[in-house]
């Protein structure tokens, strides 16, 4: 992963729009020293539903084969997230359930970024 052009592209995005999503894994690592009015989300989700929505997602949707993701999966993927991911949980300023509905984990984001001072609307 080039961590500096992940974060060089999250700040254009940022010049840009009001809201942007970072999403998959290292999501969180973009930017150690943070700009004012940025509020990162761990979306902690059990790991029986993290690896079932990437089968759906992968193997189901896009055809890739199961077994090498099982593979992948048990092999180092795994660990790979308790090393890489978790310990993310505890940098960002809110953690929200990702079995929840979006609209409701959305509710849960405004109402924080509301809280922060910043709103909607800023």
């Amino acid at each position: 992963m080039d961590a500096g052009r992940l974060a060089a592209d999250v700040d254009a995005a940022l010049g840009e729009a009001r809201v942007v999503v970072v999403d998959k894994l290292f999501a969180r690592t973009v930017s150690p020293l943070r700009p004012s009015g940025r509020l990162d989300v761990f979306v902690d989700l059990p790991a029986d539903l993290r690896l079932a929505r990437k089968i759906g997602r992968k193997c189901v949707a896009g055809g890739f084969p199961l077994a090498v993701l099982l593979r992948n999966y048990v092999g180092h993927r795994r660990a790979a997230h308790e090393r890489h991911v978790e310990p993310l949980r505890a940098r960002c300023d809110l953690v929200v359930d990702g079995a929840l509905a979006p609209e409701v984990l959305a509710g849960q984001v405004w109402a924080a970024d509301a809280r922060a001072g910043r709103g909607r609307d800023s």
